[in-house]
């Protein structure tokens, strides 16, 4: 049938929360789900916008609650956190994020920071090169806490940016330039480190280049959940991490 092609029934449900500024989690996770009609994706998003961040420290618990509420009346077989603030705040606050999010909507959660940990394990990985748009402060304090949570960064690339929006403009060239350059120290895993950046289009042509693993924060978020959703198959064409996680 034509309208099974066109879109295939019921896939399961990847309910999705993002913030507010950002133009990539909804792009590249469709993108990656185009042939996968296993699979589907809602979305839900909390205010996170701008260059200054009124919870630094911690998450906006009760904008997320809210905004996974939202996506449980549509009872998605998962619900992820697609951001990639827990690494310059500490895994902690998204082990109990998910926590809270399951307790109160019964679905099982997720998101890129914990993605992220189980496929360091699952990899053996142990010398990561990392590549952001932030500026100094932001990167050094993101370097440092993922030290913290056992994720070892031994080279990194940062281009200067602040406001969250901003990410998102950041061209396929210069991301490709930064994971050259970190490419030439050899580290274990390339890790593009921001939800708002759009590195998980490039990971088969830097891995081919290179033959360092890319990881992108984004694809991480959505392969976790694609594994909490139950789903097997994974997208084709987008590096190798979809056969780690």
């Amino acid at each position: 049938m034509d309208a099974t092609r066109l879109m295939p029934p019921k896939p399961r449900l990847i309910g999705t929360i993002t913030p507010s500024g950002n133009t990539v989690v909804e792009r590249t996770t469709q993108a990656m789900l185009r042939d996968l009609p296993e699979a589907a994706a809602l979305f839900a998003r909390i205010p996170v916008h701008g260059e200054r961040d009124p919870f630094p420290d911690s998450y906006n618990l009760d904008a997320m609650l809210v905004a996974a509420a939202l996506l449980a009346h549509a009872r998605p077989d998962a619900i992820i956190w697609n951001g990639s603030k827990g690494g310059s705040i500490g895994l902690e606050h998204d082990r109990d994020l998910v926590a809270r999010i399951t307790q109160a909507t019964g679905i099982p959660a997720d998101t890129s920071g914990l993605a992220l940990l189980r496929a360091l394990e699952r990899a053996g990985v142990r010398a990561i090169g990392l590549l952001t748009p932030y500026a100094e402060g932001p990167q050094h304090r993101l370097v440092e806490r993922l030290g913290r949570d056992g994720v070892a960064v031994v080279a990194e690339r940062h281009l200067g940016m602040t406001d969250n929006l901003s990410y998102a403009s950041v061209g396929y060239e210069t991301i490709l330039s930064q994971a050259q350059a970190l490419a030439a120290g050899r580290p274990d895993v390339l890790l593009a480190w921001c939800t708002n950046y759009p590195a998980a289009p490039l990971a088969a042509e830097v891995e081919a280049e290179t033959g360092i693993p890319l990881w992108d924060a984004t694809a991480l978020g959505l392969l976790g959940g694609l594994g909490l959703a139950g789903v097997t198959a994974r997208p084709v064409g987008w590096g190798s991490l979809a056969g780690v996680i």
